[in-house]
C-alpha cells in the first residue's frame, strides 16, 4: 500500500479507537468521578503499552533537550484536553462533542498561520471563517441548549490543536511508542493527583470491564493518532478524521439512544465541507508551490 493509503487507514482506525473509548467512558455514566476514572483508564494503558512496546516499536528516554520540551507541552495539552472533553462528555450527547472537534484541522491551519507563520490564502482563510459559523450553528451561543459544557469542548478543541502541532514539531527519531506512553502516563499521574480530593468509588465488574475496555481503545487511538502525523501526506490523510463524527453518529444513537437536532446536522456539515475544502486547498498550494 502507498503511504497516503497507510496514513489514510491509520486515521480511520484513531478515530474509531478514539471514538469506542468514549463510548465507554460515557457508559460508566458518573458511576466513577473523573479524575479516578482517568486514572485507572492511564494505569491499565500504561501497562499495556509496556506490554505491547516489544512488538508495537521500540521506547527509548534518549531524546534531544527539544524534543523533549515538546513532549512536555504535547503531554500538557493532552491532560488538559482528557479533563475538558470527558467533563462534557458525560452532560453533552456524544455525537454533539464529536461534531464541535470537528474543527481541528481548520483551528490547526489557522494555528499554523499564526503561530508558525505558514501562508494561509484568503479562500482557506474564508473557509476557516464559514467553518467556525458552522460550530456556532452546533454549540448555539444565546440558546437555551447553549452551557458551560460546550465552551469546554471549545476549549479541548485549543487543547487537541496545541497537541497537533506538537506532534507536528517532534523529529523523526522520536520513537511513536514513547510518546504513547508518556501520553498516558502524564494523564495518569495528573488524575492520580486530582483524584486525591475525592473520595473514590467502588468498581464493579461491569464499571471494570467499560474502563478496560477504554483503556485498550484509547491505547489505539494514542498510537495510531501519533503515527498518522508521520505518514503520507497531511492534506490527503486528515479528511479520513471526518469518520469519527460518524462512528459517533452510530454509537450516539445504538448505546444512548441520541440524534442531533436539525441544526447540529447542519452545522456539522458545514463544518466537514469547509474542512476537506481547506486541506484541498493545502494540498494544491503544496503542489504548486
Amino acid at each position: 500500500m502507498s503511504p497516503n493509503t497507510i496514513g489514510a487507514l491509520l486515521m480511520i482506525a484513531s478515530m474509531a479507537c478514539f471514538t469506542f473509548n468514549d463510548t465507554m467512558l460515557k457508559a460508566t455514566d458518573g458511576a466513577i468521578p473523573l479524575f479516578q476514572l482517568l486514572f485507572l483508564r492511564g494505569a491499565i494503558t500504561s501497562v499495556l503499552i509496556l506490554a505491547l512496546s516489544g512488538r508495537l516499536g521500540r521506547i527509548t528516554w534518549q531524546l534531544p533537550r527539544r524534543d523533549w520540551q515538546v513532549i512536555g507541552l504535547r503531554s500538557v495539552a493532552e491532560v488538559a484536553a482528557a479533563y475538558f472533553f470527558l467533563s462534557a462528555l458525560f452532560s453533552m450527547p456524544l455525537a454533539n462533542v464529536t461534531a464541535i472537534l470537528q474543527v481541528v484541522p481548520l483551528s490547526v491551519t489557522l494555528a499554523s498561520a499564526l503561530v508558525l507563520r505558514e501562508a494561509v490564502g484568503w479562500r482557506r482563510l474564508s473557509a476557516i471563517a464559514v467553518g467556525f459559523c458552522g460550530v456556532l450553528l452546533i454549540v448555539k451561543p444565546g440558546a437555551e441548549g447553549f452551557n458551560i459544557w460546550s465552551i469546554y469542548v471549545l476549549i479541548a478543541v485549543l487543547c487537541v490543536t496545541v497537541r497537533d502541532l506538537s506532534t507536528r514539531a517532534l523529529s523523526p527519531a522520536v520513537p511513536s511508542m514513547t510518546v504513547t506512553l508518556i501520553t498516558a502516563l502524564s494523564v495518569m499521574a495528573a488524575a492520580g493527583l486530582a483524584s486525591l480530593s475525592t473520595p473514590w468509588a467502588p468498581v464493579t465488574v461491569d464499571l471494570a470491564l467499560l474502563v478496560g475496555g477504554s483503556a485498550v481503545f484509547v491505547m489505539g487511538g494514542y498510537f495510531f493518532s501519533i503515527q498518522v502525523m508521520r505518514a503520507g501526506d497531511v492534506s490527503f490523510i486528515a479528511p479520513f478524521r471526518y469518520t469519527g463524527l460518524l462512528w459517533a453518529l452510530l454509537l450516539g444513537w445504538l448505546v444512548f439512544g441520541d440524534w442531533p437536532g436539525p441544526l447540529t446536522l447542519i452545522g456539522a456539515t458545514i463544518v466537514v465541507a469547509t474542512g476537506i475544502f481547506t486541506l484541498y486547498r493545502e494540498g494544491k498550494v503544496k503542489l504548486s508551490g
